[in-house]
Order: structure tokens, then sequence, then C-alpha cells
């Protein structure tokens, strides 16, 4: 994964209320089925893990397979408590972890 991922949240929400958050990552999704050119099989690499909290609290979390198409695209309704920041957790086969914290505006 080395793109930085983009997320989508409005520019700022009242406490309590309900915003969508979108999220979306670059990554190959390898599912282990595809061969090189030579024959010889591409390893797995998938993203297998999608968590997000706010300060510190679990708001949203999803665990993927293989059918899921490369570049993944996530969103969610989330309802504002108040202020604060929510870190997005990708983790794929290979051990690689890719973070990215967004502040929310409250207002």
């Amino acid at each position: 994964m080395t793109a930085k991922p983009r997320i989508k949240l409005p520019e700022s929400a009242a406490p309590g209320e309900i915003i969508e958050i979108k999220a979306l990552i670059q990554h190959v999704m390898e599912t282990g089925n595809r061969k090189t050119p030579e024959g010889q099989p591409i390893p797995r690499n998938i993203i297998h893990t999608f968590t997000v909290t706010f300060e510190g609290a679990t708001v949203f979390s999803a665990d993927w397979g293989p059918g899921i198409a490369a570049n993944p695209f996530v969103g969610f309704f989330f309802r504002v408590p108040g202020p604060g920041t929510l870190e997005f957790t990708w983790i794929d086969d290979a051990g690689e972890r890719t973070v990215e914290r967004t502040p929310l505006a409250v207002s």
C-alpha cells in the first residue's frame, strides 16, 4: 500500500448528528489464485482487517476475504459524539499496516 488513503468526512458536524464516512485505499488485493506468465503462483496479499476508532473506541470494523475488489472502498454512518480524531487502520497479509488519522470538526 503505497498511496495515501482517501477519506471523506463532512467539513463539520454537530454533536449527535449522523454523518457518512467514506474511505478508499489503493491495494492490489492479490487473491493467490493467479499465476505469473512463467506459471508461478502469485502469493495472496489482501487487506484482511479494516478498523476505524474514534478517540480509542472502535466505531467500525470489517474482516475481508479474497472476494473483495482491488482498491477497496467502504462507507458507513457514524453518530458524532463530539470533537475528536478518527483513526483508520488497514492490515494486509504481508503484515503492512496503514494508519490514517483525521480530525472531526464539530460545530
